[in-house]
């Protein structure tokens, strides 16, 4: 069993840009909201820069001189410019998350529209707890990034800018001195950056792989306890915890130490400014205002750059989701239908099968010249051993997967001709595996026909034997239904499917196996509603059970991907070739 990651994965920067511009193309769709944030974000970081500023007058012309009541109405101006800034602050945030969450929505539903057009054998070859942590730990890394760590990446950048601008201003020796340290910063920045952005991404990987697990154990815990695997489960969901433990060690080791190397540098940075200021002021005459102004703007100087650093690991674990959102959303979708596609009206329900090879891969044949024909109404068995291609056939049929060579048509039109929507819509299909959705048993039987009156779906329920269960139900047709239908049985849970295919009232309808896991007394009683279902209706049944088969008006016998026999239920067992052993096999059920 392969648990790992079947997407491709890109370690380029340059893919990092790539996706770092795709994510910004969902965030430009709020440009008016974004034109606000940025005059907020202009607006509290002008306000925090004169904020600091007017330290050197405060000292300088009020503290110094012992003007208290100058001072007192230039703190009552201050107390306002920073109120101002808090304000747009607040605005700013409140703006933010809601582009953040518009963003996330955009993407999730991208992301689900795109799921809906994928083929089927993409979700048969790729984990679905992987794809589920797309959409929930991907998605919140994105969200988390746009929210919080955008905006402040933005700010930083412009408050770093009108610091160094101002710094410049008060003492440009002091600016010098200032920049001795910053090359430091941004070396050791750039060198934990490029080991946290690997490990992040690996991060990512490794959960997507730990979610996928997780899955598959939850959806097999009655195999995993009736074979008493618990343990080996354990060992195994160990190896990928303690995997996933020590890349999330690695990113968030590196993470964290950015900010401790940024602060220490800056509190180095802050000490030396602070000697040659003092030095300054004492023999260059530097004044005391513009010395206390520098110095706050030192420190506000060291934040931007740390904010940024730490901020770039948050956007690095936000690209790293974002790559493996694009990469689903990226995947090809199911072939569009041809431009000259028709729509088929009033089916008929001719069916037929012209030398039809097909195979998962070219170069492993699965159906090797298969040829049938099954007229309106007609009622076609498919029996054979496991693994002969009876599933694969039906499923050619609704186009899940297009065959190879030869040629299907529904009344003399290629099914390769018709819309994917229509030819669909003129088939029903009852796996052997049931599938139903949480909600009300009525609403899993109308999703067969979403428009179908209560009426309709009493009579469909009857029509199939499911209706005297459902009376019986705690709250009949309005019983709720969780966990694909944990609280029925199994053959209650077939009959509801089977229910939902007889209320799509299709021409075509198409059984896989689908009585094989109801009890004896069940099946009598549904293979009486299932043969009124097939009135007038092309069926192609596959059965395990031959006693199910009988009465079809032609079974066909196939071996490795080929139709060795063909013929009513008497005229095979004449024969006396492989029907006739497989239903030898099966005397005692009789």
């Amino acid at each position: 069993m392969a648990h790992g990651d079947h997407y491709k994965h890109s370690g380029k920067p340059q893919q990092g840009k790539k996706t770092f511009l795709r994510l910004m193309s969902y965030l430009a769709c709020d440009k008016k909201l974004l034109s606000i944030i940025g005059i907020l974000i202009i607006i509290s970081i002008i306000s925090s820069l004169i904020g600091s500023y007017m330290l050197r007058p405060i000292i300088n012309d009020y503290i110094l001189p012992g003007d208290y009541e100058g001072l007192m109405k230039i703190l009552v101006i201050l107390a306002g410019i920073y109120i101002a800034g808090v304000i747009a602050t607040y605005i700013q945030y409140r703006l933010l998350n809601r582009i953040g969450q518009n963003t996330v929505t955009r993407m999730r539903t991208d992301l689900f529209e795109k799921m809906e057009k994928l083929p089927i054998k993409h979700f048969d070859t790729h984990q679905h707890g992987d794809l589920m942590s797309r959409y929930t730990n991907d998605i919140d890394q994105i969200s988390n990034a746009l929210t919080d760590s955008l905006s402040d990446m933005l700010s930083s950048a412009l408050m770093l800018i009108g610091i160094f601008t101002l710094m410049i201003y008060i003492s440009p020796i002091l600016t010098l001195v200032t920049l001795i340290t910053v090359p430091i910063m941004f070396l050791s920045a750039k060198g934990i950056v490029k080991r946290s952005r690997k490990y992040f991404k690996a991060q990512q990987e490794t959960l997507g792989e730990v979610n996928g697990y997780i899955e598959e154990m939850i959806s097999g815990q009655k195999v995993i306890k009736v074979f008493g695997h618990e343990k080996k489960v354990v060992a195994e969901f160990e190896v990928f915890n303690q995997n996933l433990k020590s890349k999330s060690e690695k990113a968030q080791f590196y993470s964290g130490m950015m900010m401790p190397v940024m602060q220490n540098l800056n509190t180095l940075n802050y000490v030396i400014i602070t000697i040659v200021g003092a030095l300054l002021a004492i023999f260059r005459g530097f004044d005391v205002g513009g010395l206390a102004a520098f110095l706050q703007y030192s420190r506000q100087f060291g934040r931007p750059i740390n904010e940024l650093a730490s901020l770039y690991n948050s956007i690095q674990a936000a690209i790293a989701g974002a790559e493996r959102i694009f990469q689903v959303i990226d995947e090809k979708p199911e072939q569009e239908d041809d431009n000259n596609a028709v729509a088929l009206n009033d089916i008929k329900g001719d069916l037929v099968m012209d030398n039809v090879y097909f195979g998962y891969k070219p170069e492993k044949l699965i159906l090797k010249g298969i040829s049938l024909h099954a007229t309106p109404g007609t009622k076609i068995a498919l029996v054979g051993e496991t693994g002969a291609g009876k599933t694969t056939i039906l499923n050619m049929l609704p186009r899940f997967f297009d065959i190879q060579s030869g040629e299907i048509t529904i009344d003399g039109t290629s099914i390769q001709q018709i819309r994917r929507k229509d030819l669909r819509k003129s088939m029903a299909i009852v796996l052997q595996d049931t599938h139903l959705f949480t909600g009300t048993v009525r609403e899993n039987i109308r999703f067969g026909r979403l428009e179908a009156t209560d009426e309709e779906v009493v009579q469909a329920a009857k029509l199939t034997a499911a209706h005297s269960f459902i009376k019986r139900l705690p709250h009949g047709y309005d019983t709720l239904l969780e966990n694909d239908g944990a609280n029925l049985s199994q053959g209650q849970r077939q009959l509801l499917n089977i229910a939902r295919a007889a209320i799509a009232d299709p021409p075509i309808l198409l059984l896989d196996e689908a009585t094989s896991n109801i009890d004896t007394r069940s099946e009598l009683l549904i293979q009486k509603g299932l043969d009124q279902l097939m009135q007038g209706r092309t069926s192609l049944i596959i059965a395990h059970r031959l006693s199910t088969v009988r009465n079809a008006d032609k079974i066909l016998v196939l071996d490795h991907g080929q139709i060795i026999e063909q013929g009513s239920h008497r005229e095979l067992l004449m024969l006396k070739g492989k029907y006739y052993s497989l239903y030898q096999e099966q005397f005692e059920e009789f």
